[in-house]
Parts: structure tokens; C-alpha cells; sequence
């Protein structure tokens, strides 16, 4: 299934589920001298504009290096295993779906202000978990979210 075809909308709200293998050090000036955990990690982050553009941006692993969450993206080994993608949602949406992932599925903020450097709400809009969450939370809660699992070429 392509990105294109998935999103219909030009703005949302989104979460990218990536698996990181191995213990990795960042290459952040602001986290230099701190490793992450092997595990899943959850990064909620909105577009406000040109959503398909950022999601595929987001698949990329040739990119130059411009947000925090491209130093995991752009890793060999780490991989967007699924992407949710609440559509139509303000920028608003996003502290609080941090909030409502981190609360409820008891995810830890590995990285204090990663990913939201421009947020004064939320520690960190990466959270972490040793394992995969249940997606069903999610599901039942949002019944409009587009939940999208790249394909093996939408992620070279």
C-alpha cells in the first residue's frame, strides 16, 4: 500500500512506530552523550501542511538531517514498523495524544525535549517501550485513524 493512495488529507496529526534494534548514540549536540535503548519508540508529530510529503519524508533513509527524529530515522538497522495518521487534526491534538499514549500504555520519555523543542506542554514527543504496544487502544479510541505499514521499498 502506498503512502499517496493512504492519505487523503493535507494536514494531521501522526505517530511513527519505529523499532530500533540496538543501543544507539544520537548524533544531537543536545543528546551527544546519551544512548537509547533497543526497543519500540512512539514519535508523535503533526504537519500542518503537505502531510503525504512528510510522511514519505519521514520513510527516507537519504536525508539530510533537519528535525530530531530524522538521527533514528536515517539508520540502516531502524525501521517505521507502522504509522498512524489522525487526519484533519490541529496542531492542538498533538500534546494531547502525547499525553493520552504516554499515560495510558505507560511509555517513558527517554530524551527530555526531543521532538518538541517548540513545546511547552510535553516532555518529549518520543516516548519508549521495551516492546510493541497493543494497537487496540488506539483503534477504538480514534475510529477515523489511517494506520499505514510501509512496504520493504517505501523505506530505502
Amino acid at each position: 500500500m502506498k503512502v499517496q493512495k493512504q492519505i487523503k488529507s493535507n494536514c494531521g496529526i501522526y505517530i511513527l512506530e519505529i523499532f530500533v534494534p540496538e543501543i544507539l548514540s544520537l548524533g544531537i549536540q543536545k543528546f551527544k552523550k546519551l544512548e537509547i535503548d533497543s526497543g519500540y519508540y512512539y514519535y508523535v508529530g503533526s504537519a500542518q501542511k503537505n502531510l503525504k510529503h512528510r510522511i514519505k519524508r519521514h520513510l527516507r533513509k537519504d536525508k539530510i538531517i533537519h528535525w530530531h527524529i530524522d538521527h533514528l530515522t536515517v539508520h540502516k538497522q531502524n525501521q517505521i514498523s507502522t504509522i498512524f495518521i489522525f487526519e484533519n487534526e490541529a496542531k492542538l491534538f498533538e500534546c494531547g495524544l502525547v499525553n493520552e499514549i504516554e499515560n495510558h500504555y505507560k511509555l517513558v520519555p527517554p530524551l527530555k525535549g526531543f521532538g518538541s523543542s517548540d513545546c511547552t506542554n510535553c516532555k518529549s514527543h518520543l516516548l519508549y517501550s521495551k516492546n510493541k504496544i497493543d494497537h487496540s487502544h488506539l483503534f477504538s479510541r480514534y475510529q477515523s485513524i489511517v494506520r499505514f505499514i510501509p512496504s520493504s521499498s517505501e523505506t530505502s
